[in-house]
């Protein structure tokens, strides 16, 4: 794998710290800012849809730079907005410098899964994006806990100040390690606007907005649902998100490895187990051991999807994939925001810190449920003609060849 995945990487870790390490400073945050549990979760719902709509306009405010110095300008970005959040006076600029530092966030893994499947080969692909995202995961065994430590120790101010740190190192990284590889010729905003009318893309970021919610509804909710429910000392949610990244890291590379191989099998596996397990987590939360074994396999099953989905993506929108890809790690996060706020409604409406595992579940189970929709309408596409390519793209009107005389 190349170098220049190592700098990609790096960014990813920035950013998966600043994302992931609020749901264990929510107590801190919201004690500071003298507001609600569930008003603090809006800094997991405003970054989520700060994801959503940033993903695709920064995608095409960058259409006419390279896609090196483009991701410069996003590492910038975040950079910004997590100084602004580590100043903040009050909340409602605490969660603008979370929404600045999210429009970062898309275009981010949205423009560097393209660079990182372009440099290596067809069939190593799905590898390379999952090399980029183990920045991402990686975050949540080393990033997340010590950024926890450090805001329960020392303060949350203190956090966001290293996580902006993080993002300098990133930008060096992509700026020393990263190649200026030529955009492709030809291709305008036009064409990739136009592979949302493939239903098979528009099936797959559905499928990503519903399975990856399924693991906010449940994480959001993480810290208090395990000092009140399972009985673990606030101190100890920390290794229980390393548990969660752990299992991240394994399910993304597993993911990875195995959608190279057998792309839709891997998805039907991944959702229909996570969905299972976080059914379950409704009862294992009120037991110490199983809760965190749950916690492990909830980070195992929800990023096993990742490296599929974001291939299924590439591969349905491979003449213009960069606003798809971007727009993929939107639907990532507006599946964050969905669950993060469905699961605020239920704990709001009294049913208890276990109850978002009850929506997760259901959202998990609606995701694969697509998955198998979209597998069906693939073979009843490609079963007229077997000249239509793999990749499930709608099939070419045939222009006559002209005669030889």
């Amino acid at each position: 794998m190349p170098l220049a995945l190592l700098a990609l990487a790096i960014g990813a870790f920035g950013i998966g710290t600043t994302e992931f390490v609020i749901m264990g400073l929510l107590p801190q945050v919201a004690g500071d800012f003298d507001v609600s549990i569930p008003t603090a979760g809006l800094l997991v719902t405003g970054y989520a849809l700060g994801v959503v709509v940033g993903a695709p306009l920064m995608t095409v405010l960058g259409q006419r730079i390279t896609r090196k110095r483009m991701l410069m300008l996003l590492m910038g970005l975040f950079i910004v907005g997590n100084l602004i959040s580590a100043v903040a006076p009050v909340f409602g600029v605490m969660l603008a410098g979370r929404v600045v530092a999210s429009l970062a966030h898309g275009a981010f893994f949205g423009i560097g899964s393209v660079v990182a499947a372009e440099l290596v080969a067809p069939e190593k692909k799905a590898g390379a994006i999952a090399m980029m995202f183990t920045g991402l995961t990686v975050a949540n065994v080393v990033g997340v806990p010590l950024g926890t430590l450090v805001g329960q120790a020392i303060g949350w101010r203190v956090t966001f100040v290293i996580v902006a740190s993080l993002g300098v190192l990133g930008l060096a990284g992509i700026a020393k390690l990263v190649p200026d590889l030529p955009k492709p010729e030809g291709v305008r905003l036009r064409d990739e606007v136009g592979a949302f009318r493939n239903v098979q893309v528009l099936l797959a970021m559905a499928m990503t907005v519903l399975g990856f919610g399924g693991v906010f509804a449940a994480i959001t909710y993480i810290t208090p649902m395990m000092t009140d429910v399972a009985g673990y000392a606030e101190s100890s949610v920390t290794w229980l998100l390393v548990l969660f990244g752990l299992g991240m890291v394994a399910g993304n590379l597993i993911g990875g490895k195995f959608a190279d191989r057998a792309l839709m099998p891997m998805l039907y596996i991944s959702l229909g187990a996570l969905a299972v397990v976080l059914a379950l987590f409704t009862v294992t939360a009120h037991n110490k051991v199983a809760a965190a074994v749950s916690v492990m396999l909830i980070g195992a099953l929800g990023f096993a999807t990742v490296p599929p989905l974001q291939k299924r993506v590439l591969d349905q929108a491979s003449a213009a994939p960069t606003l798809a890809s971007a727009a993929n790690i939107g639907a990532f996060n507006l599946g964050n925001a969905l669950a993060a706020w469905l699961g605020g409604i239920v704990i709001s409406s009294g049913f208890g810190y276990t109850a978002p595992n009850w929506v997760g579940a259901a959202l998990a189970a609606s995701a694969l449920g697509l998955a198998i929709l979209s597998a069906a309408l693939e073979r009843r596409s490609t079963a007229p003609s077997k000249v239509v390519a793999a990749a499930g793209v709608a099939p070419a009107v045939e222009v006559p060849a002209p005669a030889h005389h």
